[in-house]
């Protein structure tokens, strides 16, 4: 047989299937992710340490959530949670450091430290707040979105909360007038299984809680939490609708913390077997797993990013533990609107 006749009779190589992102989005996602998570874990140990007081509510786990939604929405775009919203600032570009420092209560933090833990703010990042009462967020979701369509912007709100917060009574008042109104609102939830410690299905017997958008004509979808890509897709979709005046979208988003609901919760209505069989699809590990796949990064690379993550750990504690606290008179501040608002009149 010829050397010729021996080419020809070789297979061609076969070509990996173009990721549907870029290695750039992958590199972000992973970095993004990380740095929640890594934060969040540090945030657990300092509240063990009695470094700062109150209520605590982790995100470890749902990281996917929020970093998907952040490179799926524009700049402009408002963004109200839950008291669990920790990672929504991270996500949204505010350093670290500010986070953490309002859990210290200082005056450098993002609400001056007298939010803490359930109460980040950011006007800078269009973070309209976390909210302490369950299920508040969901009728001032649809109150920023009036204001936007109102105001003849093309901006969406997104409006996030957790399956628990889906049984409060103003959550069909609010769907029944997004949708009269059209109003450019996501509803997001943040399906993690459990409210405090009650799974869902001893809270309802309707589980897929996308069905109950339906009952408003809204349109509304299951979308897996745990892949960033599944929830960077369904939020863009849902924008477009929004953004071309379709009005509101319900996604159920099926999402997992691996801790306590807060962190005084024993976890004791859960099997350890469970929470480890949802850390099989943990989205941190699926990002990496795409990268080192398909070589998007080497392991240099990959080093000096969780090496960077590290730093903004570090950095962020120092920075909290430093900044000056609150002055008594400062109880004071920030109370009521002052008269020199050019909008307030005598």
């Amino acid at each position: 047989m010829s050397t010729n006749t021996i080419e020809k009779t070789k297979k061609p190589l076969k070509k990996k299937p173009k990721l549907p992102f870029s290695n750039q989005q992958y590199l972000k996602w992973y970095e993004d992710m990380l740095v929640m998570r890594k934060i969040e874990e540090r945030v657990g140990s300092l509240y063990i340490q009695q470094k700062f007081g109150g209520f605590c509510h982790l995100y470890i786990g749902q990281e996917a959530l929020v970093a998907g939604t952040a490179s799926a929405c524009q700049k402009e775009d408002k963004h109200i949670t839950a008291y669990r919203d920790h990672a929504h600032p991270i996500a949204l570009g505010i350093h670290p450091k500010y986070m953490m420092a309002e859990l210290y209560g200082k005056t450098t933090g993002m609400s001056k430290g007298k939010g803490g833990s359930m109460h980040m703010f950011s006007k800078e990042a269009n973070l309209m707040g976390g909210h302490g009462i369950v299920g508040a967020q969901i009728p001032m979701g649809a109150g920023i979105a009036f204001a936007e369509k109102y105001k003849g912007t093309k901006n969406v709100a997104f409006c996030s909360f957790g399956d628990g917060a889906a049984r409060q009574g103003a959550l069909h008042e609010t769907f029944n007038m997004a949708m009269m109104w059209k109003l450019p609102v996501i509803f997001i939830i943040e399906n993690n299984n459990y409210a405090m410690g009650t799974s869902l299905k001893r809270s309802t017997n309707v589980e897929d809680m996308s069905e109950m958008g339906k009952s408003y004509h809204m349109p509304s979808f299951v979308v897996d939490g745990m892949s960033v890509e599944a929830v960077h897709d369904a939020i863009l979709e849902a924008c477009v609708r929004a953004r071309k005046g379709d009005g509101p979208t319900l996604l159920d988003v099926r999402t997992y913390r691996y801790k306590g609901h807060s962190m005084s919760d024993p976890q004791k209505y859960r099997t350890k077997r469970e929470v480890e069989d949802y850390k099989g699809k943990d989205p941190i590990v699926q990002v990496l797993k795409t990268i080192t796949e398909n070589g998007i990064a080497s392991d240099a690379k990959l080093k000096s990013i969780q090496e960077k993550v590290k730093a903004i750990v570090e950095e962020s504690v120092e920075f909290a533990e430093n900044s000056p606290e609150l002055k008594p008179d400062e109880l004071y501040e920030d109370v009521y609107v002052q008269k020199d608002y050019p909008f307030i009149k005598e």
